[in-house]
């Protein structure tokens, strides 16, 4: 902080948030890849003798579908519930980087890219949360 009592602007530059960004980003896609990878390796040491049937399509179990499914499946170190956790993690990492933007753009007092920032959020928080209410 300056003697005005704000933050300086080397704390919070363009190169440090996208320096952060890039983090974020490759954190989340690594960690979503270590436990799809996990998951894979789970499920196939419990079912990977069982003969592969492709006639019939069977999707995911019902529990499969909800968040709380997911949580307790993963806890519970199932195969294809730790997959599925795997890619939330992959889904969550590009909205937390949409959050983490809104955030530095408005700690930057950036307030038409804070605008921008949140409608892309909401557009986002809709295609994942909304579409499926009607």
């Amino acid at each position: 902080m300056n003697s005005n009592g704000n933050r300086s602007p080397s704390t919070w530059n363009d190169q440090r948030i996208e320096i952060v960004i890039g983090n974020l980003l490759r954190t989340g896609v690594l960690l979503s890849a270590a436990f799809v990878v996990f998951g894979g390796l789970v499920y196939l040491s419990r079912h990977g003798r069982y003969p592969a049937s492709y006639h019939v399509f069977h999707g995911d179990t019902s529990p499969l579908r909800t968040l709380p499914g997911i949580f307790h499946g993963t806890m519970q170190f199932s195969g294809s519930a730790i997959i599925q956790f795997g890619l939330l993690l992959l889904i969550a990492t590009p909205v937390a980087r949409v959050i983490f933007s809104a955030i530095a753009f408005a700690v930057e007092r950036d307030y038409l890219y804070v605008a921008f920032t949140l409608a892309v959020l909401a557009v986002l928080a809709y295609s994942l949360l909304g579409a499926g209410l009607h």
